[in-house]
C-alpha cells in the first residue's frame, strides 16, 4: 500500500496519499471464530477445511513442525522469540500484554494447534492506522518530524506445494530481502532495527533467516541469545510486537517504525535509527513486501 502510494507520487499523479487500515474482527463471537477460515494451502477445493485445517493457525503450525525436524529445534525457540516480544511490549504503554512472560507461564498455556500455544500467537485487536504517504519536499515545516522512506521490496513465491521445495521455510521474504537491499546496494548489517509482520513466533524466526540476518535453522539461536531484545544489537519488533502489543497486521509494523524513526519510543526507544526494515506479508509468508525507512533524507 505504502510503495503503491510513493510510485503514485512519484509518477506525479498524486501529491498525498492517505494510506488506512482498520479492523474490527473481535466481536460477539470473538477473534477466534473471525479468523476461522480455511486458507487453502493444497490448491484443492473444499480439501483443508474437510481435514480439520482452519484458519492460519494450523498452517503456521504445520510450518513449525517442519522447521523443528529440519534443524532440530523445540518449543523453546517459540519461548524466546514470545518472550522477546513481551520483554518490549513491558516498555510500551500501548501494549496490550506487558507483564514478562516467563517460562512457567509460556509452557502452561494452553495449545491453539500444536505446537503452537496461546502466546505464539498474534493479540487481535479493533482499531485503525493510517499514514500520509507524501513527497520529502511537501513533507518539510510539518508538525511531526518525517518518515523517510529508501527502498522498497516485494516477493511472492507462489505456491511451492508441488514444486519440491520447501514451501513452509522459503517463504517471499529471501525475494523481498533481494530486491530491498538490490535497490539499496547493501547488505542486512546496514538495518538498526526491525519490525517484522509476527502473527505467529515461527514468523520471527523465519524472517531472521529469510532477510538474511542469520543462516537457515540459526534464528532461534539469535533470539536466545539476546540479539533482539532492548539492548541488543538487533532490536525486533520493538512495541511488542503483533505477539504482545496488537493485531493490526501490516500496521503494526509500520506504526512501530514510524515511532521509532521519530524518536517517540520513550523507554523503548532504541539508540540508533539510521536505517530500519519493516516487513509485511500475506497468506502463509508466500506472499512478502518490505521497506527501508530512516529519520534522514540521505543515508
Amino acid at each position: 500500500m505504502i510503495q503503491y502510494a510513493a510510485l503514485a507520487i512519484e509518477a506525479g499523479i498524486a501529491a498525498n496519499v492517505l494510506c488506512v487500515f482498520s479492523d474490527a474482527p473481535v466481536g460477539v463471537a470473538g477473534a477466534g471464530a473471525a479468523y476461522s477460515i480455511s486458507m487453502n494451502l493444497t490448491g484443492l477445493e473444499g480439501w483443508d477445511e474437510r481435514h480439520g485445517l482452519i484458519g492460519a493457525t494450523g498452517a503456521f503450525a504445520l510450518a513449525t513442525q517442519r522447521y523443528f525436524h529440519l534443524y532440530g529445534a523445540d518449543s523453546n525457540a517459540l519461548y524466546e522469540a514470545a518472550a522477546s516480544d513481551r520483554e518490549w511490549a513491558a516498555r510500551n504503554p500501548k501494549a496490550f500484554l506487558r507483564k514478562p512472560l516467563v517460562k512457567e507461564e509460556y509452557f502452561a498455556s494452553r495449545w491453539i494447534v500444536e505446537p503452537l500455544r496461546l502466546f505464539d500467537c498474534a493479540y487481535p485487536v479493533n482499531g485503525a492506522v493510517s499514514v500520509i504517504v507524501s513527497s520529502a519536499d511537501n513533507a518539510k515545516d510539518r508538525p511531526k518530524p518525517p518518515v523517510f522512506l529508501h527502498g522498497f521490496g516485494q516477493g511472492h513465491s507462489g505456491a511451492r506445494n508441488f514444486a519440491s521445495e520447501e514451501p513452509e521455510i522459503h517463504t517471499g521474504a529471501e525475494i523481498a530481502a533481494h530486491n530491498l537491499l538490490a535497490g539499496l546496494g547493501a547488505t542486512p548489517d546496514v538495518f538498526d532495527f526491525c519490525e517484522f509482520y509476527n502473527a505467529f513466533s515461527i514468523a520471527t524466526i523465519l524472517a531472521l533467516e529469510g532477510y538474511g540476518f542469520c543462516a537457515a535453522g540459526e534464528g532461534a539461536e539469535f533470539i536466545a541469545s539476546g540479539a533482539t531484545r532492548p539492548g541488543g544489537a538487533l532490536p525486533t519488533n520493538t512495541g511488542g510486537g503483533h505477539l504482545s502489543s496488537y493485531y493490526l497486521q501490516g500496521m503494526t509494523p509500520v506504526h512501530e517504525a514510524v515511532i521509532q524513526i521519530r524518536g517517540y519510543g520513550g523507554e523503548r526507544q532504541v539508540s540508533k535509527t539510521t536505517l530500519g526494515l519493516v516487513t509485511g506479508f500475506g497468506g502463509r509468508m508466500e506472499y512478502h513486501a518490505a521497506m527501508a525507512v530512516s529519520p534522514h533524507r540521505e543515508i
